[in-house]
């Protein structure tokens, strides 16, 4: 019987947890709430079911059990804590602590647990079965209500000192700009996040609808306002891509997250934009694929989880 691992992936809104077998394929998920609450352990209490629930359902762990987190961060890698810009109750929680002792409580034995970010998770993911796996090298981005990003480099995933490598969304690209919620003047995020492009977008008139996919959908429709937004927020990201991989010495980057969906309205101008930031010799052709995986954060929880010895 192929190995399993158990995959939890934390947002915002939601966790999932997932057994998952070596192929990627996966065999049990369950959807558990994100809380909004004040005390932490509430907010643990919905994952903890969903590990209890997708365990009882599996068959029996002959092996000592390897486990994948993936969260949005900070983290703190080697400490396996957590400190969630979007779950405020969080803050250090140790989440790999609380994560194993629900396995060893229900398994009667102690995990192996690993603990990455969520943008690191969308790089493994990616690279295992989706559209970085024929690459040694390659950095996954998240383009969505944030922009997170992970590395892998010659088939090992770079998570830096703390596991916080790569955070791709603030790269100051306008060391003269607004101050954003990181502290920082200028970060890609302010440009190129879904919510930044929509703010923009309205103050310069844009009526057409509430969030990222109402804007794209403006854009192909031909919407000066919408174009023009989005090609702005594409060269901030380009401006990014071409740090990192300047920087890392990457030649591939996988995008994905909602904002990316939109496909050739994003991706055109974003790749044209690249010309004017990825100038030296070894960046300057770099190739921007579509993410494949509508899961990666989550396959990446699990692929991470198989690392483990």
């Amino acid at each position: 019987m192929d190995e399993q691992v158990l995959a939890v992936d934390i947002g915002g809104t939601k966790i999932a947890v997932a057994l998952i077998d070596e192929h990627g394929t996966i065999l049990r998920e369950t959807l558990a709430p994100t809380v909004a609450s004040a005390d932490p352990e509430q907010v643990f209490a919905p994952a903890a079911q969903a590990i209890v629930e997708v365990l009882t359902a599996a068959d029996p762990v002959e092996t000592r059990l390897r486990v994948g987190i993936g969260s949005a961060g900070p983290i703190d890698g080697p400490r396996g804590t957590i400190s969630p810009v979007n779950i405020a109750a969080w803050r250090e929680y140790p989440i790999s602590a609380r994560v194993g002792a629900v396995v060893s409580e229900l398994l009667g034995m102690a995990p192996l647990v690993g603990l990455a970010g969520d943008g690191h998770c969308m790089a493994l993911g990616e690279h295992w079965i989706g559209a970085g796996r024929d690459l040694d090298s390659m950095v996954g981005m998240v383009v969505s209500t944030g922009v997170g990003g992970g590395a892998v480099l010659n088939n090992r995933l770079f998570t830096g000192l703390t596991g916080n490598s790569v955070h791709l969304g603030h790269i100051s690209v306008n060391a003269w700009g607004p101050k954003c919620v990181c502290g920082c003047h200028g970060c890609v995020e302010m440009y190129a996040r879904g919510p930044a492009l929509v703010a923009a977008a309205r103050e310069q008139g844009w009526t057409g609808g509430q969030d990222a996919k109402a804007l794209t959908a403006d854009a192909r429709a031909g919407d000066e306002i919408a174009l023009r937004v989005i090609d702005t927020g594409m060269r901030a990201l380009a401006a990014g891509i071409a740090t990192t991989a300047t920087e890392l010495d990457v030649t591939t980057f996988v995008v994905g997250g909602g904002v990316s969906r939109a496909g050739e309205v994003i991706f055109g101008p974003l790749r044209r934009h690249l010309a004017d930031f990825a100038v030296l010799s070894y960046v300057k052709d770099l190739e921007i694929r579509p993410a494949e995986l509508e899961n990666a954060g989550l396959i990446g929880a699990a692929a991470l989880a198989f690392t483990l010895s």
